[in-house]
């Protein structure tokens, strides 16, 4: 009798209101076409409703809306309905008999519908889930990660719990779907060990993966980006998945992946050319703002003139529509696409103005910046500005934050701060890191700089604030004992303040830790050192031995930032043909998969360090590679667009000079003369000093000539002629200005400078060095000097360069030891 009372409560919960089939139930469900059909079915039955049945009927509602644009989405009308809450009740009561798979479904499509966090219901599938957690399958366990990150539970110990499991089971793990579910869930409280582990995971998986699972490729560089790491053969491999499922993306997962792309900085010009297309085809599919937007910010920077202009009027027709996180993305893609539509500044700018109350402390930021790089000009704008920064920043506690105020302040146009303020940075500069120290440093040398331009005063506060930064810079750096965080704080600084209080002490600090560099942080450690012009032999030993070593680890990709500081600081290893030679092996083979842009680049880093790879020239040029070339130089910004031009000129005329033998023919005539056409010929107040002593020591101005164009385009500062006893020649005709540009030949190129001069005579090209053309630390020609004097030998020139810490030495402090030391330079036997 007591069993069958034990049993009896057991039976009856087991069995209760549970009906014969529940097949009937979901074959109509089936049939249903939309919401109103699945409510009324569920009124209908709601006693007999089991609890596969109440997931199924929450999984058909989902359906429902997932087939909807977010136009036509009703999730707040299907929400309310009686009989939602109707499948809530159920679910609540009925969760203890839910399968793991309907009980994660049922907590995932709940949140879908906008149920917070704290409804009791979440909270109760939560516990229930985190009861049953070591049980879990690898499926069910990923969509209740993903259920617990959108709560923004990502340092919480159910994640950490969920990251254990993750590291006890990753070997058996098959599935790259779930798993990169996981692995951006747990992303953010995984060591780095861990995280090399799921990467590699990933790799050996990914060859298992449909080809067509884009989203699947979207998480793991999401992944990689959550972890800062661009590992090059994951990305590689999810970009030829995004290329060939291109006709399918549609705008939210193209917006999604060039903002991970741009958040690693990773380039592929095909994904680009291939997404401007796409994009363009869009333009005239939509016209809701929130489409609009999206659109603008993703196409808009890559846009052709006339693709930019459909989106500048489409978004100045709506622009009244916009809300304001709209507005702040739109302002954030004209300061990318450097755009001066004042009509449209305007308007987005009075969209901001708006909302600016509602904005966080890192958005007013970035519309400050956006207005002054759009040289955007409103009092009444600044001045609400600066009453929304003081007021957060007079409530804030943390570092990160206030240093994101205080630099906000700094930009806008009364960069002051008072003594209250600056009390309130030094109490929290003993919590910062070298980035946030290096902002606060930026933004108080600027409010220096206009108290001392405005007001005509500089605060002793100020100074004092200054000192206490320079000593926790220095503490920071002096303490740091592992590279890798090292690195976190210091790859993005830059600044007056960091060049000249921090540099040197980083470039030590990087020397004691150098033997953590490896295969994963050389190619960033070699572009800091290129950036640092600090010349550390060791260092640059260091990464070329490491690159020896574990060359087959690193990607091609990273070779250009490998390379860049052995050519920006003129420097060859011990082992220089070994070490260049290793880094164009590994190349050869994706000279023609790599961005136009970085072979341009890599060719003349190359040839400032007297390197031709034949390979890679003959991968530049030819008619192919110039046509992609120009096609990608469509794409992207003016300033950078410029620079590549100069690049390839450059490399060209280096190609023509030292390689004749390439038979790579001069084709920067007509570019080399529109751009000199525009800056060259004039002399500024310290050369026309120059300019006459050099005529008193020669013996009159027809002696020497000023801003002199060379054959292949280069500038001289002074130019004159020896002859055989070197004594001074007269030129037949002078001027100092730019009349005529010479019109050079490839046949006669290398003896133009010579070719008419008497026999035994000599050009002498004088170079008045600034300090940009050495290193910062030691004098140490860099490398692009160095090239130059070599080119300009080539073409027949005795070349002096005259270095500035000599020039502007005491010992030459007067008029006659200039005299004497340019005469003893020109005249000296064996001077160079």
């Amino acid at each position: 009798m007591l069993c069958l009372r034990a049993i009896r409560p057991f039976s009856w919960r087991v069995f209760h209101f549970r009906p014969f089939s529940f097949e009937p139930f979901i074959s109509q469900m089936n049939n249903c076409t939309d919401e109103e059909q699945i409510f009324h079915l569920i009124e209908k039955n709601k006693s007999l409703l089991s609890e596969k049945q109440v997931g199924y009927a929450l999984s058909m509602l989902w359906q429902f809306q997932k087939q909807k644009t977010s136009s036509v989405k009703n999730v707040d009308c299907i929400r309310n309905h009686p009989q939602f809450l109707t499948l809530r009740n159920l679910a609540t009561t009925k969760m203890g008999f839910m399968s793991d798979s309907t009980l994660v479904n049922v907590l995932y499509i709940i949140q879908q519908f906008g149920i917070e966090a704290h409804d009791s219901l979440v909270e109760a599938l939560v516990t229930e889930a985190w009861r049953r957690l070591e049980r879990f399958d690898i499926s069910v366990l990923s969509k209740f990660s993903s259920c617990l990150a959108d709560q923004h539970l990502y340092y919480s110990p159910l994640m950490g719990k969920i990251a254990d499991i993750v590291n006890r089971n990753l070997e058996n793990i098959q599935d790259l779907r779930s798993l990169s579910v996981l692995m951006v869930s747990i992303s953010s409280l995984i060591s780095q060990r861990f995280q090399e582990k799921l990467v590699n995971k990933a790799e050996l998986l990914f060859d298992t993966m449909d080809s067509s699972q884009v989203n699947t490729a979207r998480r793991i560089v999401q992944f990689l980006r959550n972890i800062k790491y661009s590992y090059y053969p994951l990305l590689e491999r999810c970009n030829k998945v995004f290329l060939s499922n291109m006709n399918h993306l549609d705008l939210d997962s193209i917006s999604k992946i060039l903002s991970l792309y741009h958040s690693l900085q990773f380039h592929s010009f095909e994904f680009i050319l291939m997404t401007k297309k796409r994009l363009t085809e869009m333009i005239p599919l939509f016209d809701h703002p929130a489409s609009c937007v999206k659109l603008f910010v993703a196409l808009g920077p890559m846009a052709g003139p006339e693709e930019k202009k459909q989106l500048k009027s489409t978004i100045l027709f709506m622009s009244e529509e916009l809300t304001g996180q709209q507005a702040l993305a739109v302002m954030g893609a004209m300061e990318e696409m450097e755009s001066r539509n004042s009509r449209l500044i305007k308007k987005i700018t009075s969209v901001l103005h708006k909302h600016l109350d509602n904005y966080k402390p890192v958005e007013l930021l970035r519309i400050t910046q956006a207005l002054i790089f759009l040289h955007f000009q409103s009092k009444e704008l600044f001045v609400k500005l600066r009453e929304l920064l003081l007021s957060y920043l007079k409530v804030s506690v943390i570092p990160s934050e206030i240093s994101i105020l205080v630099y906000a302040l700094s930009l806008l146009p009364s960069a002051h701060l008072d003594d209250v303020r600056m009390s309130q940075i030094e109490a929290v500069l003993p919590q910062c890191d070298l980035h946030d120290l290096n902002i606060f440093a930026t933004s108080v040398l600027r409010c220096i700089q206009y108290d001392h331009m405005y007001l005509n005063n500089i605060p002793g506060k100020q100074l004092k604030v200054l000192q206490k930064l320079d000593h926790y810079g220095h503490q920071r750096l002096q303490e740091c004992k592992s590279l890798n965080l090292l690195w976190e704080e210091v790859k993005s600084l830059k600044g007056d303040w960091f060049a000249d209080s921090l540099l040197e002490e980083t470039v030590v600090t990087l020397q004691r830790l150098m033997d953590e560099i490896n295969y994963i942080n050389v190619a960033g450690i070699a572009s800091f050192i290129s950036r640092t012009n600090i010349l550390s032999t060791s260092l640059l030993d260091k990464i070329a031995s490491v690159v020896l070593q574990q060359i087959e680890k690193i990607h091609p990709f990273a070779i250009l930032a490998i390379i860049l500081p052995f050519s920006t600081l003129n420097y060859d290893p011990p082992q220089r043909d070994e070490f260049f030679g290793t880094c164009i092996q590994h190349l050869n083979s994706y000279l023609s998969v790599l961005d136009p842009l970085v072979l341009v680049f890599l060719g003349y880093s190359l040839a400032t360090l007297e390197y031709f790879p034949e390979d890679l020239l003959k991968a530049i040029f030819n008619i192919k590679f110039l046509a992609r070339l120009d096609s990608q130089l469509e794409l992207i910004c003016s300033s950078l667009n410029m620079k590549v031009q100069f690049r390839l000129m450059e490399l060209n005329r280096a190609v023509c000079l030292e390689c004749p033998e390439y038979q790579i023919p001069w084709f920067h005539d007509r570019f080399c003369q529109q751009h000199y056409n525009k800056d060259f010929g004039s002399m500024n107040g310290a050369q026309q000093q120059i300019y006459k002593m050099l005529a008193e020591v020669l013996g009159g101005i027809n002696f020497v000539k000023a801003s002199v164009l060379t054959p292949y385009y280069y500038t001289i500062d002074f130019e004159c002629i020896l002859d055989k006893r070197r004594n001074p020649l007269p030129y037949g005709s002078h001027n100092t200005t730019l009349e005529k540009l010479p019109k050079i030949h490839l046949e006669s190129n290398t003896q133009i400078a010579g070719s008419r001069l008497p026999p035994g005579a000599e050009k002498i090209a004088l170079e008045f060095l600034d300090s940009r053309a050495f290193c910062r630390n030691i004098p140490h020609l860099k490398g692009k000097s160095a090239m130059k004097k070599r080119h300009l030998e080539i073409l027949g020139y005795h070349v002096i360069q005259i270095p500035p810490f000599e020039w502007n030495s005491m010992a030459l402090s007067t008029k006659a030891a200039r005299m004497d030391y340019l005469r003893e330079r020109i005249f000296g036997e064996g001077k160079s």
